[in-house]
C-alpha cells in the first residue's frame, strides 16, 4: 500500500524543524545553511509570509514530517536566471526545484525519487504555463542526482556554476523534466 503524501507551505511554526534538519550533516553538507534561529528566520521567513515568489513546501508521509522541497519559476530570481540561462537553455516559464530529507534514517531508500516524481506531477498541475523544470546538482552530490535519474529526469548538460558550498566543486550536472505531452 502507497503511503499518504500530503505538503503545505513553511511556516514560522516549522522552523525549529527545519533548523535541526539543516543541523544534521547529511543535510548539512549539501545546504550549506546556518541553522540558528535568526538564520532560519533570514532564509525561509520571506517565503513563509509570502513576500518573495518561492515556495517552501514541508512534506509529509503518513502524517510526518519528512522532506522540505523548494519550488520556484526561475526568472522570479534574475541572479539564479542569469547564471543558468548562461549554461543551459532556459525557457521564462522554467521551474526549478530543490529539496531534502530530513531524517537520515528516511535517506537511501527510494523515498528522495518517490517524492520528487510527487513534486514534478504537482508542478505541471499547478503551474500549467510551465514547460521544463530543470535542476542543477553539484556533480559530487551523487545521491541527488541519482534520485533525480530514478525519477525521470535525463541529464542535459555537465557545466561549471557557482557552488552553495564553497567547498565544492563548480562543476553541476543539469537535470530537466519535459511536460508531459497529452495523448
Amino acid at each position: 500500500m502507497e503511503n499518504r503524501i500530503d505538503w503545505r507551505r513553511v511556516t514560522p511554526a516549522d522552523f525549529p524543524l527545519l533548523a535541526g534538519w539543516l543541523a544534521q550533516p547529511h543535510v548539512h553538507r549539501w545546504w550549506h545553511h546556518e541553522f540558528t534561529p535568526e538564520a532560519v528566520e533570514r532564509d525561509f521567513g520571506a517565503a513563509a509570509r509570502g513576500d518573495e515568489p518561492g515556495e517552501d513546501w514541508l512534506v509529509s508521509v503518513d502524517g510526518e514530517p519528512v522532506a522540505l522541497f523548494q519550488r520556484c519559476r526561475v526568472a522570479d530570481y534574475a541572479d539564479e536566471f542569469d547564471q543558468l540561462s548562461a549554461a543551459v537553455p532556459t525557457p521564462l516559464d522554467t521551474m526549478t526545484i530543490d529539496y531534502l530529507i530530513g531524517d537520515p534514517h528516511r535517506t537511501g531508500k527510494g523515498l528522495g525519487t518517490r517524492l520528487i516524481r510527487w513534486a514534478v506531477a504537482r508542478t505541471w498541475t499547478d503551474y500549467p504555463d510551465a514547460s521544463v523544470i530543470i535542476i542543477p546538482i553539484v556533480a559530487a552530490n551523487r545521491a541527488s542526482w541519482r534520485a533525480l535519474e530514478k525519477a525521470g529526469a535525463r541529464r542535459i548538460a555537465t557545466v561549471e556554476m557557482e557552488p552553495e558550498n564553497p567547498i565544492d566543486d563548480r562543476e553541476h550536472h543539469v537535470y530537466q523534466f519535459d511536460r508531459p505531452v497529452d495523448r
